[in-house]
């Protein structure tokens, strides 16, 4: 029996490679899910993963490259991402289908090349952009028609996770991604700024995007706070969003019927309630039933690819703008 005859089976075999903060998670997902059994979790540092090994119960590969031969048919790839290339292309090659943790290449070259593996083995190939399953959001698109300006923040304390790329890699991706995906429309301008605080690479960034319809997007990330917010607010003709993706909490302003005394528009004001869902355990499901299925990802490589692109666009123009500013008063860190 190949791999390919293997998927359509009731009960699908899994593993992760990498069991870091979010692999961990992953691990124990997949163990929670119907018809699905983790069979290994691997990781460059065997204690890891011989820890979660036997919180799950499950098995330790010595290596990714031995997951093809232990009946392995999907697995998670949540190593660091300069790994994930590597890994991904090995597992894709070899018939396993795959979900890789953004972002899911450090260039837009090896991005396009799984896409490209991904097809040619006829894989399937998931990309973890995580909060388009956070049940807030998913909320929030039904009540979008027009959107006009976004204004996105998202900041945290530095905590070392994700510190092996910039933050426009490790935070902002998510943020460009969530906006690709409301607006479905070209980027014709790229506008950013950022400077490295507390790591060789930027740690604080702002970008405005221009889409060909004159929507704006205004993106804040920084990894430097002393506090988190994730905030994502919405502006379109007669309504205004403002989605807090943390708690998981959307409010909204409408315009109502009428003037006040002022002779304004009433305005109705309305927080929406949020079924509260585990967005990984809704991730790795969908990124399962797409296996089982056979069917299109929610989140596909070519989503990733394109959240890359406006990455890239985004670094270019920070390193334009350093570079004029260190004409104007010098070397700048």
């Amino acid at each position: 029996m190949n791999l390919l005859q293997k998927t359509k089976l009731n009960t699908l075999g899994a593993a992760v490679v990498g069991t870091g903060y979010l692999g961990t998670f992953h691990a124990e997902k997949y163990s929670s899910l119907d018809g699905v059994q983790l069979i290994a979790v691997c990781d460059a540092d065997s204690e890891k993963a011989t820890k979660v090994a036997k919180k799950l119960k499950t098995k330790v590969a010595n290596s990714y490259k031995d997951l093809p031969e232990m009946g392995v048919v999907c697995a998670s790839v949540s190593s660091d991402t300069k790994t994930h290339y590597e890994i991904t292309k090995y597992l894709l090659e070899n018939g396993i289908d795959v979900l890789v943790e953004k972002p899911m290449t450090t260039t837009i070259e090896e991005a396009s090349e799984l896409i490209a593996i991904a097809a040619k083995y006829e894989r399937i190939l998931q990309v973890g952009h995580l909060e388009r399953f956070n049940p807030a959001f998913t909320r929030m698109r039904d009540f979008l028609t027009k959107p006009w300006f976004f204004e996105v923040r998202r900041i945290t304390p530095f905590r070392g996770r994700g510190a092996d790329v910039d933050v426009i890699l490790d935070l902002m991706i998510h943020d460009i991604d969530l906006v690709l995906n409301l607006t479905k429309e070209e980027i014709v301008k790229v506008e950013a700024v950022g400077i490295p605080i507390l790591t060789d690479s930027i740690d604080i960034a702002q970008a405005r995007l221009e889409f060909a319809s004159g929507a704006i997007a205004n993106i804040s990330t920084s990894r430097a706070a002393f506090q988190s917010e994730r905030s994502f607010r919405v502006f379109q003709p007669d309504r205004y969003l403002s989605l807090d993706l943390e708690k998981k909490k959307l409010k909204m302003a409408e315009k109502g019927v009428g003037k006040n005394l002022l002779g304004f528009p009433n305005v109705n004001l309305v927080e929406e309630k949020i079924d509260i869902r585990d967005a990984l355990f809704d991730q790795l499901k969908a990124f399962t039933d797409a296996v089982r299925d056979r069917s299109a990802p929610q989140v596909s490589g070519e989503d990733g690819l394109r959240a890359l692109k406006i990455v890239q666009q985004v670094k270019d123009s920070i390193l334009k703008s350093t570079s004029r500013l260190s004409e104007i008063s010098g070397p700048v860190l």
